[in-house]
């Protein structure tokens, strides 16, 4: 059974930055490739990167290119998402999410799913 644990959200202000983790256990971390998404209330849940299971190609959103980073440590089975300039549209709850094959931008596509974690942006 693979388990993903989230963790490192909390309540930051407007310009700050945030790192977040996703722990990986239960199987050879180095098989899946990861992602990273985050839901909003009252909103779909959005992709926001993705990272290939050698860490050797990253995909991400758009309007996030510049701002977020994705990395992943196999040594350590887990997967980092770096926030810089965080904005208050931003807040949202954060989920990672493993596939052994896909990584990209269709949360459907994954297999595993951590609980999330939460991230508050202050104007």
């Amino acid at each position: 059974q693979v388990q993903l644990v989230e963790s490192g959200g909390k309540l930051v202000q407007a310009g700050g930055s945030l790192r977040l983790s996703c722990a990986v256990s239960g199987h050879t971390f180095s098989s899946y490739a990861m992602g990273w998404f985050r839901q909003a209330p009252g909103k779909e849940r959005e992709f926001v990167a993705a990272i290939t299971r050698s860490g050797g190609s990253t995909y991400y959103a758009d309007s996030l290119k510049g701002r977020f980073t994705i990395s992943r440590g196999n040594a350590v089975n887990t997967v980092y998402l770096q926030m810089n300039s965080l904005k208050p549209e931003d807040t949202a709850d954060y989920y990672c999410a493993a596939d052994t094959v896909y990584a990209g931008n269709s949360y459907l596509r994954y297999t595993y799913w951590g609980q999330g974690t939460q991230v508050t942006v202050s104007s």
